[in-house]
């Protein structure tokens, strides 16, 4: 990728509301992420268009080289948008950076579903760190009302895990 693009790249992911972005060239994979994740399926010769001047043209030659570079196969591009919902109840926020576990181990039945009842203290999850395990806990007494993340979903500090009524 030419230098002036990358620039221009960066200026347009700084301007947006991504918190995280990433790009491979080889295959071209591109991940952006917010909050609330849609994939989209789009085969290696529409990637190049993601906006003006950001990819070589349709008839071009560094475009016929990069869709025979590409080949057949499908890219994923999964974009995460932002989701403003109000969270009503108590609500359990992971207290640092890692994977999200909402079992002891792949086939041990999950901590908390939605409806369980909890007690301030109980193990809801577990958050992965820097290969260490971080138990998250209840701060509140209640019940689950909704579990905001997947099994194995890379969770931010602060992010929203529960909430509990």
């Amino acid at each position: 990728m030419e230098f002036d693009k990358i620039i221009q790249l960066i200026k347009t992911v700084s301007d947006s509301n991504l918190t995280q972005f990433s790009m491979e060239e080889g295959s071209l994979k591109i991940s952006m992420k917010t909050n609330k994740q849609t994939k989209i399926i789009a085969a290696p010769m529409m990637a190049p268009a993601l906006g003006p001047d950001m990819g070589p043209a349709a008839g071009s030659p560094a475009m016929q080289n990069f869709q025979s570079q590409a080949g057949p196969a499908q890219t994923e591009v999964t974009f995460q948008e932002a989701e403003e919902t109000i969270l009503s109840g108590n609500v359990v926020k992971s207290p640092l950076v890692g994977t999200f576990y909402n079992a002891s181990s792949p086939d041990a039945e999950a901590f908390v579903k939605v409806g369980d009842t909890v007690k301030k203290g109980q193990v809801l999850g577990i958050v992965e760190a820097m290969k260490l395990m971080n138990e998250i806990e209840s701060e509140f007494d209640g019940t689950v009302e909704q579990i905001l993340v997947e099994n194995e979903e890379v969770v931010e500090y602060g992010q929203p895990l529960f909430v509990i009524r």
